[in-house]
């Protein structure tokens, strides 16, 4: 399993697509020239183009006798510098990171100033109107527990149910930037986008705080505000419980920490 973290800008996101640069194409190279054999990563977030990541969980098998901390040092000197590994570790032949349970946690990033930066035009979305921070955690506290996304998942997603539950969602303003951090179980394509388009427009005073119980309610994505751009948003980690439950009983808590497994929030470096 490897904890992997990119600058999104020049890739067409996650997933392998024809004829376009993927984070999981360049992985796949990587890993075969290292392994000299055909190796397919499994990601557990297919993040869309643009978007960054600081802990997206990838993982594949190999007959490679390498150790499994390993990789991430020979992976990373040949990686391009905007992707790095950030851990690396051996997992259950079984694990699959989309078909087990786990707790992902997401940012938006917005820069509220009158005039855009051009040094943060990569990494967040510049809106140039006021925002009140105060209204968009009264529009956020709506969001927490679970509830039928409907309307905040984007047209034409094939899922085979629309609920979801969030643990949290909080709204941090440092000076002129606005962070949206939210975590839950399980996002919908584009939900995490949506809910900050939402929010925004909660924050410019456009409806009521209390008006996201009725967008919930609606079940339609066109109760919902508009979907905020890709390079604001940055995937900060993955935990796995049942992952983290078996490595702690077998190697102690800090073997688990040391693996990346709670994220990279808590990596020590």
């Amino acid at each position: 399993m490897l904890t992997v973290a990119y600058d999104g800008t020049r890739y067409h996101g996650w997933q392998r697509q024809p004829d376009k640069n993927s984070i999981e194409d360049v992985l796949d190279q990587c890993l075969s020239d290292l392994t000299r054999e055909p190796v397919r990563v499994i990601g557990a977030s297919r993040t869309d183009a643009g978007v960054h990541a600081l802990g997206n969980v990838a993982v594949f098998d190999t007959q490679a006798r390498m150790g499994a901390d390993k990789f991430s040092y020979a992976l990373n000197q040949r990686l391009p510098e905007d992707i790095r590994i950030r851990a690396s570790r051996e997992v259950p032949a079984d694990f699959h990171p989309r078909k087990t349970e786990s707790i992902k946690t997401y940012e938006y990033h917005i820069l509220n100033e009158e005039f855009a930066n051009p040094v943060e035009r990569l990494y967040s979305y510049f809106c140039y109107v006021p925002l009140d921070e105060g209204l968009m955690q009264r529009a956020a506290d709506f969001l927490v527990g679970e509830h039928d996304f409907q309307s905040f998942c984007s047209a034409g997603a094939q899922v085979e149910s629309t609920v979801r539950t969030l643990y949290s969602c909080t709204v941090r303003r440092e000076e002129t930037k606005l962070t949206i951090r939210i975590q839950g179980n399980g996002f919908l394509y584009n939900m995490v986008r949506i809910i900050a388009g939402t929010l925004m427009e909660a924050g410019k005073g456009k409806y009521p705080p209390e008006h996201v119980r009725d967008i919930l309610l609606a079940a339609d994505r066109r109760a919902a505000g508009p979907t905020a751009p890709a390079r604001g948003l940055v995937l900060v980690s993955y935990r796995f419980p049942e992952l983290e439950r078996a490595f702690m009983s077998k190697d102690g808590c800090e073997a688990a920490e040391s693996a990346g497994i709670n994220g990279p929030e808590n990596l020590k470096f």
